[in-house]
Order: C-alpha cells, then sequence, then structure tokens
C-alpha cells in the first residue's frame, strides 16, 4: 500500500511539474483573436476582447512567442534578425499588446520609455507608435523603406523651412511618402 501511495505521489508531481516548467519560461500559450488585446491598466495587465476586460491570473505567452508577465507589465519580445536577443519592455498605464505581439503605447511618454529615452518637449499630439516583433521576412528591405521615408521627409523639412512667404509644392514629395507609407503597412 506505501508503494501505490508513493507512485501516485511521483506521478502526481510528474503531471504537474510541466506546468511550473511553462510558467517559468515565460508563460502559458493563449487562444486570442484578431481582436484580443492585453492592456496595462491601473498596475495589473488585462486581456480586453472588444469592451470586456478580464484580468490576467498567470504569464502568457502569444502565438509568435511574445511573453507577457501578467504582475509587472513586463513585454518580452522573440529574438529575431533585427533583435538577436529578443526585446524587453515595460508596459506603462493604457499601453497594450495585440493579439499579433505588436506593443502600441497609449503616450509618447510611454513610447519614449520603451525605447530609452524621453518624449520630446511639447510632445502632446502624436500617431501611435508600434512596436511590432518580427517583421518584414527581408529586414533590409524595410531598412531601405524608411531610409527613403527619412531622405523624403528631410527633403520637405528643408523645402519647407527655406522662409518663402507663399508655400513651397511639396505634392510630388507627399506622393512619394504615401507610396512608402503604403509598402511599409502593407503585406510584408
Amino acid at each position: 500500500m506505501k508503494r501505490f501511495f508513493a507512485l501516485v505521489l511521483v506521478a502526481g508531481s510528474l503531471v504537474a511539474a510541466p506546468r511550473f516548467a511553462a510558467a517559468q519560461d515565460g508563460g502559458f500559450p493563449v487562444q486570442t483573436t484578431a481582436r484580443t488585446q492585453f492592456v496595462f491598466k491601473d498596475g495589473e495587465v488585462m486581456r480586453r476582447e472588444g469592451t470586456q476586460l478580464t484580468p490576467l491570473t498567470q504569464n502568457v505567452k502569444l502565438r509568435n512567442g511574445t511573453k507577457i508577465n501578467y504582475k509587472n507589465g513586463i513585454v518580452e519580445m522573440p529574438a529575431d534578425k533585427i533583435n538577436p536577443q529578443g526585446k524587453k519592455l515595460t508596459l506603462r498605464d493604457g499601453d497594450y499588446v495585440r493579439a499579433d505581439g505588436g506593443v502600441v503605447f497609449a503616450t509618447p511618454a510611454s513610447a519614449a520609455a520603451s525605447r530609452g529615452g524621453a518624449p520630446a518637449a511639447g510632445a502632446t499630439k502624436f500617431e501611435p507608435y508600434v512596436q511590432r516583433g518580427p517583421g518584414f521576412a527581408d529586414p533590409a528591405m524595410q531598412v531601405t523603406l524608411l531610409t527613403k521615408k527619412v531622405d523624403l521627409l528631410t527633403q520637405k523639412v528643408n523645402l519647407l523651412s527655406q522662409g518663402r512667404t507663399d508655400l513651397p509644392d511639396t505634392k510630388a514629395i507627399d506622393d512619394q511618402l504615401a507610396q512608402v507609407n503604403a509598402q511599409l503597412n502593407g503585406p510584408k
């Protein structure tokens, strides 16, 4: 009888071991939809489906490998060609992680903090900054497009800052910027 009890005890501990290992590895895989978000609100991470908020009770791991710590909002992005060691960042109030692993920052301050900097002075109006996990299949293409975008924006700034009394025509530059943005935001 003692052997049977010992066998049951050992078998029970072996069944529990994979759950402990998964928690230490960064969380349990979760099923998501395109509308699923993991938002940091009032000091905790909550799962948001549409308008319904549910507090997390354990760390989670998304399909792309992004891990979210439910206690402190630390997000660990998987390693890729651009970030071979992966990337860690901490969510602030209002920031959220999308089901695809992209992070959307609620304010310029939280976006700047994730990059290790401070927001620009007077930064009150902003477009959402999105940090994505794995991006383009060919990262060199993404770098080329981003470099082209920076060049076009520099040309536009130079044109607009010439001190002319009439407004210069920037339509050609704006059209090129729209094409580059379409390529950056299109299928990868």
